[in-house]
């Protein structure tokens, strides 16, 4: 663990226990020093909470009030070429394919291809360096390139999606383009029981944390990372109806999942 961060989160627990809010409403936010971190190997990503390996698959399902959602994640390159002050960065390329089947019935359509960028420093935090995306606005019916960014360009900074060393109550920036990328994150428990439903499995000291952003009041996500399972096994979307994304293994359900998303024209511009 670089000394930077390592000041920092002894500062933060000594704070907590102070204060007597570990966990309460009350945080200590991490405060986001990329360039005092230090980078041996950024594309091996073995945090013990979210490990990623070229070529492993990872396959979540959800039912929502508008049918069934099937996502593969999945990590496959390496990429650098990053524009200061992350440049000499290698990051590991994981894509993240999204159908939906409006009647559940094993026929998918592809919504959004996406391909995240993420580097691990030495202390084992995991830096989000950014996405390019695209989607289908089944409204519009048409593709949107909306949230794509990249650390570097237009003051878009990295930030952290997992922490190598989580602290009950720490919060963190997870990504910040202003207006178009402001994530944050928070860890809530370190000990928690994820039992899942259709695997019909459970895991134990998993880490739960939130995910929220600025640009979108009253939508969160609590995510729970399994050591023992391997990754991330369950996330909770808490925006009006609450939906599980649960994981359901290493392959694709059977059933109709196209690789290319809808051949149409590109959204109007706002």
């Amino acid at each position: 663990m670089n000394g930077t961060l390592r000041n920092y989160l002894i500062g933060a627990i000594s704070a907590l226990v102070a204060t007597g809010v570990m966990g309460g409403a009350m945080a200590a936010e991490l405060e986001i020093d990329f360039e005092g971190a230090t980078f041996t190997a950024p594309w091996i990503i073995d945090n013990q909470y979210w490990p990623h390996v070229i070529g492993v698959s990872h396959v979540y399902f959800a039912e929502t009030e508008d049918g069934c959602e099937v996502n593969m994640v999945t990590a496959t390159d390496t990429r650098d070429g990053f524009t200061s002050p992350y440049g000499g960065i290698t990051s590991l390329a994981v894509d993240d394919l999204e159908w939906a089947s409006e009647e559940c019935d094993g026929e998918y359509v592809l919504m959004e291809k996406t391909t995240d960028w993420y580097a691990q420093d030495d202390a084992d935090n995991i830096w989000y360096m950014g996405e390019e995306t695209e989607a289908y606005d089944d409204e519009l019916d048409c593709l949107t390139e909306e949230g794509a960014w990249e650390a570097g360009q237009d003051d878009a900074e990295a930030g952290i999606v997992v922490l190598g060393t989580p602290i009950k109550g720490l919060a963190y920036q997870q990504e910040y383009l202003e207006d178009e990328a402001e994530d944050m994150g928070k860890v809530l428990n370190l000990d928690v029981t994820v039992e899942l439903e259709i695997l019909e499995t459970t895991y134990v000291d998993c880490l739960k944390t939130k995910e929220w952003t600025t640009l979108e009041r009253g939508h969160i996500e609590h995510k729970f990372y399994c050591p023992s399972g391997g990754g991330l096994m369950l996330i909770e979307e808490l925006h009006g109806k609450s939906v599980r994304v649960e994981y359901i293994g290493d392959a694709l359900p059977d059933g109709t999942f196209p690789e290319e998303l809808p051949n149409v024209g590109a959204c109007p511009e706002d």
